[in-house]
């Protein structure tokens, strides 16, 4: 698809980027292809694990005063929880509302995505500079689905699940699980009632996935939700003893636990593959045999340069 310049601008919230190689090579494709990319300090920066020290971390979110049309993370990993007690969400919530800024991540950034949310601030979770923009092969799919949420002020996505009756509508929300299982409790942790919930998570073991998902059912967030969406659980092998124990398994158990159906199959999260979701926006989601779809609308899109 044809795609108009854009000036992106660079965060590292999180961790430190191991693979240099690959966030550099993503920087000279996005240049190559007439883009601007601004903050590449981020990239090299360094403090233990961290991409920096938590006071320059922090400063990155400080996007108030940012002129660009797409605010970029780096990677993730871990960093931004250490970052929420600082991080005013209510102040960039405003500014995404007066001017807004098309903000992508995911993973370890789903912390940062919440407290934004909660505040009234949208964001896109989405691909990654390093291991998307980077990677040796650079995904159609990655990229056509980002530049289409981006843009498009109303979009489907379609893809093959498990047959069930399935037609409702709500917020969309969501994000890694372990993140968004560790807001239980915190003031960051948005209260999103009628909500489609979308989740997705790396290296974790079925059975961790069902902890963490009856941890949101018993703190009382599944309930107020309409449908749970599965995105990519990847990273992860069974072993003998798991003796037929699987992602299946978890999901009929949530559908049972609580009535909600769980559309599974998105490509989504940590993957080759992944698919752009703009946080907050509003999605009609239905299933009509195998097929899923989910249209979302109502979220702010790049404006045309004059």
């Amino acid at each position: 698809m044809s795609v108009t310049p854009r000036t992106f601008h660079l965060i590292a919230p999180s961790g430190y980027c191991q693979n240099q190689a690959a966030a550099q090579l993503a920087v000279r494709r996005l240049q190559e292809q007439g883009h601007q990319v601004t903050n590449l300090q981020t990239i090299a920066r360094r403090s233990q694990r961290f991409a920096g020290s938590d006071e320059q971390r922090l400063q990155d979110l400080d996007l108030r005063q940012v002129e660009a049309d797409i605010v970029l993370t780096v990677r993730g990993g871990y960093g931004a929880t250490r970052l929420l007690p600082g991080f005013d969400a209510a102040a960039l919530a405003a500014r995404l509302r007066e001017r807004p800024l098309a903000i992508c991540g995911h993973s370890d950034f789903t912390v940062i995505q919440m407290a934004l949310l909660k505040a009234g601030g949208q964001t896109f979770s989405g691909p990654m500079l390093a291991g998307n923009f980077g990677a040796e092969v650079v995904s159609d799919f990655t990229l056509d689905h980002f530049w289409r949420a981006l843009t498009s002020p109303e979009f489907t996505l379609e893809w093959p699940t498990a047959p069930q009756d399935v037609d409702v509508s709500g917020t969309v929300w969501g994000g890694n699980l372990a993140m968004l299982t560790s807001l239980i409790g915190t003031p960051w942790l948005p209260e999103i009632d009628g909500g489609i919930l979308v989740i997705e998570d790396i290296n974790e073991h079925p059975f961790r996935v069902e902890r963490m998902l009856l941890q949101l059912a018993q703190h009382g967030v599944l309930a107020r939700q309409k449908a749970i969406v599965t995105g990519s659980f990847t990273g992860v092998k069974l072993s003998e003893y798991d003796n037929g124990y699987d992602f299946d398994s978890v999901w009929t158990l949530i559908r049972e636990l609580t009535g909600l159906p769980v559309v599974t199959g998105l490509e989504f999260g940590h993957h080759w593959n992944t698919v752009t979701l703009p946080l907050g926006a509003h999605g009609q989601l239905r299933v009509a045999g195998d097929v899923a779809r989910l249209t979302l609308s109502g979220h702010a899109v790049l404006r045309e340069h004059s």
